[in-house]
């Protein structure tokens, strides 16, 4: 069965991706994700039960696998 994007109706494929998210100030990053992404446009989905689990892994505040340093940049401070 092939799943459609609902953004331009092409093939979604599922693969792991790394998902981001910014909490209590915080950017977190979740690696190894289960998503279908669309191959044409690269939309991402989420199955219902992987969200779910997501959310509880952020909500429980548990100590993360590791601390990565992020670049920020602020696009009104470019001229």
């Amino acid at each position: 069965m092939n799943k459609e994007c609902n953004v331009c109706h092409g093939t979604l494929k599922q693969i792991l991706t790394t998902y981001t998210q910014q909490y209590k100030g915080r950017l977190i990053v979740v690696e190894n994700v289960p998503a279908w992404v669309c191959e044409q446009c690269g939309e991402t989905y989420y199955d219902p039960d992987i969200v779910e689990r997501i959310q509880a892994l952020i909500w429980s505040e548990a100590e993360p696998t590791r601390i990565i340093e992020t670049p920020v940049y602020d696009l009104d401070l470019v001229s």
